[in-house]
């Protein structure tokens, strides 16, 4: 297993490691609070930009440079904010407490900490 982390190096990032978890939980936690009714509409969406935030680690890992990598942080950045916009509405339809809310912020919060200081790290890095 050690050889292929090494052929896809992004699994071993930290940031992609604790991006996997937050999507699972967040999809769990979605499953059980969204209505049947949002299964094509909030929900879906919700659920593609979760996936969005590690396919952008993982595609940006392997381009040319540092910078490249960094723009696709920010794209996993960005994805990140689609998923609080949509349980900013997820609240607002009374999907979710404020409390379950609050909880699910700051959990994004710690994530998108990750994702700007890798990103901050890859830009003060020479380029490849």
């Amino acid at each position: 297993m050690e050889n292929l982390n090494k052929k896809f190096r992004f699994r071993e990032f930290r940031v992609y490691q604790d991006a996997r978890k937050f999507i699972k939980e967040l999809k769990d936690f979605s499953k059980r609070k969204f209505p049947k009714n949002e299964q094509f509409g909030l929900l879906s969406q919700l659920w593609r930009a979760l996936d969005s935030i590690v396919l952008n680690i993982a595609e940006g890992s392997d381009r040319g440079t540092d910078k490249d990598f960094a723009h696709f942080l920010n794209n996993a950045h960005t994805s990140l904010n689609e998923v609080v916009s949509c349980l900013d509405v997820a609240l607002d339809m009374n999907y979710v407490s404020k409390e379950e809310h609050e909880i699910q912020l700051l959990e994004a919060a710690k994530l998108v900490d990750q994702i700007t200081a890798f990103r901050r790290k890859l830009l003060k890095s020479p380029t490849k």
